[in-house]
């Protein structure tokens, strides 16, 4: 709403209201509290804004839901690897979109396809815990000599 209200009263979006430039009902704020409050714009024109935001808003949102619906099967293809694999590079949704499916190396320690690694540390080697040990085996405190 507030990127409708700005095209329409900033930008000149608006058939009706033309070019020109609108300003919003300013609020001069302390702590929080409006204290004052100016109208620079007529209540017709303000109904009118209003109007035009609405038109906007409900054509975009029209827009959304036609493109939503016509692209459903490549949007539940997405939404089905992403139960998979909780992330997806932008090459790898392009794939999907094309019908094919996404490899990924097994090995947790290995980098991606497009040789980036995830920014999450890993709780422990893959190794580790195949070989049934502890992820974090040897790295228990050793006494020092001398203490």
């Amino acid at each position: 709403t507030d990127w409708a209200r700005r095209m329409v009263t900033e930008f000149g979006f608006s058939e009706k209201l033309g070019p020109l430039r609108y300003s919003d009902n300013e609020e001069e704020v302390f702590l929080g509290h409006s204290v004052t409050q100016r109208k620079n714009v007529s209540d017709a024109t303000a109904a009118l804004i209003d109007g035009e935001i609405r038109v906007i808003i409900e054509t975009a949102e029209g827009t959304a839901r036609r493109i939503l619906v016509e692209h459903r099967t490549g949007l539940d293809t997405i939404a089905e690897a992403l139960l998979e694999f909780e992330t997806l590079s932008g090459e790898e949704v392009l794939a999907l979109l094309r019908g094919e499916p996404v490899f990924r190396p097994t090995d947790d320690d290995a980098p991606m396809e497009t040789g980036r690694r995830s920014s999450v540390p890993t709780s422990g080697s893959a190794e580790a815990a195949d070989k049934g040990e502890e992820p974090d085996a040897g790295m228990e405190p050793e006494p020092q000599p001398g203490s």
